[in-house]
């Protein structure tokens, strides 16, 4: 046995490219030859920007009563099927869609998706099965908030959108307006969203596969698409700096919040602003970890990136740091923001950021599971089909002038919200003599 002496190099780049997209009749798909694992989604206009005032977090609950049985069978009898085909069921919630999706051999994909279709159009919602799991998810929600992090982030969006805005509230909800979800509200949650017909995403070896037998397993019975939610908001830049405190009393850290809105994932300028942001703060080589993590030594990390969805976006960029130093941090992160804005980048940080994300890309989209999800994403925001075969072009082809130009546009550091959850007896005066901007109490 022996030793090797010399680190072995890299080995020649392989160039990559995203699968040929094929629509069929409601289906979305993409072949990956070779891949015996299959991936096929039911996406539904079904998400959290769909529930009503005072129920936010209902969606969540109803993606976790599915996985409690159907009318045909109950949970255990549900798993079993599942199980005994090698096949897992999953389902998500985000802003613009709720997700039902199976995970499996490609040969056993027609049986999945019947067992996918039957969660989806006819779960059981006992309403014993639905209480129990509001209950958990108003049990995980009080521990989750409990800690840093979630009243800072429910106070930064109700700041930027408004707490009378629907996505000025908690994507998940709250204890509480999780606590308050009735199995009424979960019956009429599915009777309201579940019975359109949606989009069917499949990504696996399709040579075997039938896309309409699949299509028409998961739509019979559908009805018609429902109503859109509506186009992009407006934004609404704001001209004056805003400092928000969530107290935390006896806190030793400060957990940071900053942002404002922007504009959703289909805008023209998405991957010049993702760029950008990289610069500013989406990397571990980005300007604010540098500066407030290597040169400061105030934090393990900060990361800012823009988080877009189909009707609004925003920028966010968040830390911890030790109470001592909070608004010396503050004030040099809100400094490279504005710097960012101000001067632009500079090509060799671009170069990097180039190279990061169009590397990254390449390695993020290998699965059945990241492709179905960029299938997804071409449905939701109704992208092109060939987007993601050419994001990476794009992404490379991005040059100083036009990343700088949104770096102008799209960062506006005189009307950031900033959220700083610590213990309020001990950093109220000096944000105020910070000068930063006004200093209020959070309001939940």
């Amino acid at each position: 046995m022996s030793l090797v002496a010399d680190r072995p190099g890299p080995g020649a780049a392989r160039p990559y490219h995203f699968p040929e997209v094929v629509r069929r009749d409601g289906v979305v798909a993409a072949h990956l030859p070779g891949q015996a694992l299959a991936i096929a989604t039911l996406l539904l206009d079904a998400g959290a920007g769909r529930e009503s005032a005072g129920s936010e977090g209902l969606a969540a609950v109803v993606a976790k009563a599915l996985e409690e049985g159907t009318t045909k069978r109950d949970a255990a009898a549900y798993a079993l099927a599942l199980e005994s085909l090698g096949a897992e069921l999953f389902t998500s919630v985000d802003w613009d869609s709720f997700r039902v999706g199976v995970q499996a051999p490609v040969d056993r994909l027609p049986e999945a998706v019947a067992l996918l279709a039957e969660a989806a159009r006819t779960p059981r919602l006992e309403p014993a099965d639905v209480a129990r799991v509001r209950d958990d998810e108003a049990t995980a929600l009080r521990m989750d908030w409990a800690d840093p992090g979630p009243r800072a982030d429910a106070a930064l969006r109700a700041d930027i959108f408004g707490r009378d805005k629907r996505h000025g509230r908690p994507l998940s909800g709250d204890p509480d307006s999780v606590a308050g979800v009735s199995v009424d509200d979960v019956v009429g949650y599915h009777r309201t969203w579940f019975g359109q017909r949606g989009t069917l995403l499949v990504a696996g070896d399709l040579t075997t596969v039938d896309l309409g037998a699949l299509g028409a397993t998961v739509f019979a019975g559908a009805g018609e698409p429902v109503e859109s939610a509506g186009g992009p908001l407006p934004i609404e830049p704001r001209s004056a700096r805003r400092l928000v405190i969530v107290d935390r009393p006896g806190s030793v850290q400060s957990t940071l919040r900053l942002g404002h809105a922007a504009p959703h994932r289909a805008h023209p300028d998405h991957v010049s602003m993702t760029l950008a942001a990289t610069v500013l703060g989406g990397a571990f080589t980005s300007r604010l970890n540098h500066l407030i993590r290597e040169v400061r030594g105030y934090t393990y990390g900060i990361r800012g990136e823009f988080g877009q969805s189909r009707r609004f976006g925003r920028l966010l960029v968040g830390s911890g740091v030790q109470t001592a130093v909070t608004v010396p941090a503050l004030v040099d992160t809100v400094g490279e923001i504005s710097r960012t804005a101000a001067e632009g980048v500079t090509e060799e940080e671009l170069a990097v950021a180039r190279s990061w994300r169009a590397g990254q890309l390449s390695v993020e989209l290998q699965t059945p599971g990241a492709i179905a999800g960029a299938l997804a994403t071409l449905v939701v925001h109704d992208l092109p089909d060939d987007y993601h075969a050419s994001l990476r072009a794009a992404i490379l082809a991005a040059d100083e002038a036009t990343v700088s130009a949104a770096a102008a546009k799209h960062l506006n550091p005189a009307g950031l919200t900033v959220v700083v959850e610590g213990d309020a007896a001990l950093i109220r005066d000096e944000l105020v003599a910070s000068g930063l901007g006004e200093v209020v109490d959070a309001q939940f």
